[in-house]
């Protein structure tokens, strides 16, 4: 009789951890880690259709974002949606695309992240014209800008709809690693 209720309480206690596990990792999940698959070429060679990868979501919530970034966040268009590009202007910035190099106030851009890439002056926004970026908002551009619809053709990203840092690829696995 007394190893049946060592076996009820051991059981009852191992369901309680892994409810409190469960709990814990959910808390995580929802406000620290995120989750996301990517859908099309736009961010070619960084990231590749299929890749999932998890970003960290309270970084931007303790310090400003980062020019060369990758970024990801709610799609101005339809903020249902989430985006994954590279932050290329800041706030107050004047970007302007041209001859496929990136111009911050006027300066070619040398950050490698940035640099090592040709931009097609594509779109609305910046290309061959300098635009200003608003207050509290971003300019963002695909890494396979021949395939992206980005800040180029919709404009800025306000701050309010950034979700996080891209951090790392964990699948497929011969892909794992993190991203620059």
């Amino acid at each position: 009789m007394e190893k049946k209720r060592d076996i009820k309480k051991e059981t009852f206690n191992w369901f309680k951890s892994l409810l409190w596990a469960f709990i814990i990792a959910l808390f995580i999940r929802t406000f620290f880690i995120g989750n996301f698959k990517i859908p099309s070429t736009s961010m070619v060679p960084t990231l590749k259709v299929g890749d999932r990868l998890l970003s960290n979501n309270i970084i931007y919530k303790i310090r400003e974002p980062k020019r060369g970034e990758v970024i990801i966040f709610k799609y101005p268009e339809e903020p249902k949606r989430d985006f994954v590009k590279r932050l290329i202007g800041l706030p107050g910035e004047k970007v302007m695309i041209k001859e496929g190099k990136i111009y911050i106030n006027g300066k070619e851009v040398n950050e490698p992240e940035i640099s090592c890439r040709y931009y097609f002056s594509d779109g609305e926004y910046g290309v061959e014209k300098e635009v200003e970026v608003p207050p509290n908002s971003y300019y963002v551009l695909g890494d396979n800008s021949f395939n992206s619809k980005d800040s180029r053709y919709w404009g800025f990203v306000p701050k309010k709809y950034l979700i996080g840092k891209a951090l790392f690829i964990y699948w497929p696995p011969w892909r794992m690693g993190f991203i620059k």
